[in-house]
């Protein structure tokens, strides 16, 4: 299952997140955000089973800001977990 993501408190406005047996098998940040960080994420948790990949983003805060974009990805992925009836 894809979902699209509205994110709150970062630059990238959107996350894309599927998730196919339990497994974050692609994401997706389509407009803004720090490009080689979001890549360089993506590439570190494709493939990862999606309930350890909120585990280990969930809570992560940029600077002064309650949240970050590894935060972002962690809700898009609950949400999309959520969805699925996971």
């Amino acid at each position: 299952m894809t979902k699209e993501f509205m994110t709150s408190g970062v630059c990238t406005p959107q996350i894309n997140v599927t998730v196919e047996n339990g497994i974050l098998t692609k994401i997706e940040m389509p407009r803004r955000g720090c490009d080689g960080n979001l890549k360089g994420i993506t590439n570190l948790i494709t493939g990862m089973p999606a309930e350890k990949v909120v585990e280990l983003l969930e809570g992560v805060t940029c600077g002064p800001r309650p949240t970050s974009c590894p935060d972002q990805i962690a809700q898009a992925i609950k949400a999309c977990l959520a969805e699925m009836g996971e």
